[in-house]
């Protein structure tokens, strides 16, 4: 599948589409507490994607090949796991971190976007984690540029996590998203400068690394979809689509209740 060129069109869609997906997380904050299921949460999400946005929660029954249907409208990944985390009747309790994956579809068009949660008061080394993760996210961010390379964008978010005391997950990156869910390029979270495909303005993807406070390696959960950390180490992520401007980069996920942009990013959104 060759890297798709949004047009206009495609890009004015994609902007309402991400916009709706960062205020399905504006929505669902307060509702993130001690003792809510993440079944409810992902009630609470899906009633007001369908009836509020009126749009469709993506996730739901999506089967890529070799998966069975996807049960659920968000995903919500908790402490030890890295990402798709089935939402059940398990409780949030004080000071566990969750991760909320939203994906929107408005009008034929994928919104992609997720934040960390803490529930309560956390940890200092959790929140160092969340914190680290997304600042390693914006570091990837802010190397869009045409002409840079996907490796560019790997490289960055690789050499400060590790610089931190992290570890890259590897079997899991960023894509390509528009009319399709998941489409080329594979935005690596890890790399070397100056490798893989250069960028080119038009192009859209999502930047969404997955930063383990242990080791890298990961395990797979008998759900099919849920993945966790193999030590059982703290796992963060943090999730945006970009699209790769003329000059640079636009975010295309941000919201009033986006969590503010670090000081070192130069505010070109």
């Amino acid at each position: 599948m060759a890297i798709s060129i949004k047009n206009q069109q495609d890009i004015e869609k994609m902007r309402i589409a991400g916009k709706l997906a960062s205020e399905v997380l504006d929505f669902i904050t307060p509702y993130v507490v001690h003792g809510v299921t993440t079944d409810q949460l992902d009630k609470l999400c899906h009633d007001y994607i369908v009836d509020v946005q009126h749009a469709i929660p993506a996730p739901l029954n999506y089967a890529p090949d070799g998966h069975r249907p996807y049960p659920k409208s968000i995903c919500t990944s908790i402490n030890q796991q890295i990402c798709h985390g089935v939402p059940s009747d398990k409780q949030l309790k004080n000071g566990d971190i969750v991760n909320i994956d939203i994906t929107v579809i408005k009008d034929g068009y994928h919104g992609d976007t997720s934040r960390m949660f803490y529930v309560g008061e956390v940890t200092a080394q959790a929140k160092r984690l969340c914190e680290i993760t997304y600042q390693a996210m914006w570091l990837g961010i802010t190397k869009v540029k045409p002409g840079a390379t996907l490796g560019d964008i790997g490289s960055a978010i690789q050499t400060f996590t590790e610089k931190s005391g992290y570890s890259v997950v590897r079997e899991f990156c960023g894509h390509g998203i528009g009319k399709v869910f998941h489409e080329d390029p594979q935005v690596l979270h890890y790399g070397k400068p100056g490798m893989g495909a250069t960028l080119k303005a038009g192009m859209m993807f999502t930047i969404e690394p997955m930063i383990n406070a242990g080791k890298r390696d990961i395990k797979h959960m008998p759900d099919g979809w849920t993945i966790v950390t193999k030590d059982r180490s703290l796992s963060a992520q943090w999730e945006h689509t970009i699209l790769v401007t003329e000059t640079g980069y636009e975010v295309m996920t941000l919201s009033s209740g986006s969590p503010a942009i670090p000081e070192f990013v130069q505010k070109t959104v």
